[in-house]
């Protein structure tokens, strides 16, 4: 069947039409924007109250846009700000650990640079250390009390030699070896030491309790003297032992004397010490007279 005649030449004229609209609007819309464009550059301020209101209308549009993005921003920050914190508090803590640390560390070394300088004095007396050596360990779970010396034999260590800290009497070499020695604390079950008060001869003997104290046992019965405080130093009596050296204060007193706590305590020491054995001269060989006790 055959199209009808006039159906071409009905849409050829609808499309003419759209593009002579088309066209016509284009042709309308540059003549205006041309006369907008001379009337602006032959006079700039005609458009400035369009310009101002159009500023007007989306002023509150661009307001709300800006504190949004501050909004956003601002959160953001937050967050960062709150992880960052995190990590630097973390650092600081670590931080103050470490300083912490170095500071004990300083400490340590402090103390023990006294502890060296108090035994470099002791080497400056009469009786010079036969060596300076280090208490490297010690017994724990055994009833006995031994230290263990990083100096023997090679180092003129022997044994009943006086072992010694800065603030007192350790004990006495019970066995030395080549390079290394065992050391018989005071507060063993065995050692015995002469002692006497300072400050007078009130004299008595310190037992070791094997259990970090001292029995001090006085010589003299009758009257206890003794006082909570008092220090004893060893006599000399019987030779070994040096006078004058400290050994223990009274904490406790006891019918026939008192119970001493050590004054310088094995586990706090570092560097000893080791003297000759003190041999007193011959008018000093008799045990002096005790003083300050009433016989019964």
């Amino acid at each position: 069947m055959a199209r009808p005649a006039d159906r071409r030449r009905g849409h050829s004229k609808k499309a003419q039409y759209s593009a002579f609209t088309g066209y016509l609007v284009a042709a309308i819309g540059a003549a205006l924007g041309a006369i907008l464009l001379i009337v602006s550059l032959l006079r700039p301020g005609a458009f400035a109250p369009l310009r101002e209101e159009a500023t007007d209308i989306v002023a509150p549009a661009g307001e709300a846009g800006a504190a949004g993005r501050s909004g956003s921003l601002g959160f953001v920050d937050a967050i960062s700000g709150y992880f960052r914190a995190g990590s630097q508090n973390a650092r600081l803590r670590e931080e103050a650990q470490q300083a912490r640390i170095k500071l004990a560390e300083a400490s340590a070394l402090a103390e023990e640079n006294r502890e060296l300088k108090a035994l470099l004095k002791l080497g400056q007396g009469p009786d010079k250390p036969i060596a300076f050596a280090r208490l490297i360990g010690s017994t724990s779970a055994s009833t006995r009390r031994i230290a263990y010396l990083s100096a023997g034999r090679n180092q003129g260590v022997e044994p009943g030699m006086p072992v010694r800290a800065p603030r007192g009497l350790i004990g006495r070499v019970l066995e030395a070896g080549s390079d290394s020695a065992r050391v018989l604390l005071l507060t063993d079950g065995a050692s015995m030491v002469p002692v006497k008060r300072a400050g007078d001869e009130v004299v008595a003997f310190a037992e070791g309790r094997a259990d970090g104290t001292l029995r001090l046992r006085l010589i003299n019965l009758g009257i206890n003297p003794l006082k909570v405080g008092d220090v004893f130093v060893t006599s000399g009596a019987g030779g070994i032992f040096r006078p004058g050296v400290a050994v223990a204060v009274v904490s406790s007193l006891t019918k026939d004397g008192g119970i001493g706590r050590v004054l310088a305590n094995p586990a706090a020491t570092v560097y000893v010490a080791v003297e000759p054995q003190w041999a007193p001269a011959p008018d000093e060989t008799a045990t002096p007279e005790p003083q300050g006790g009433q016989a019964r």
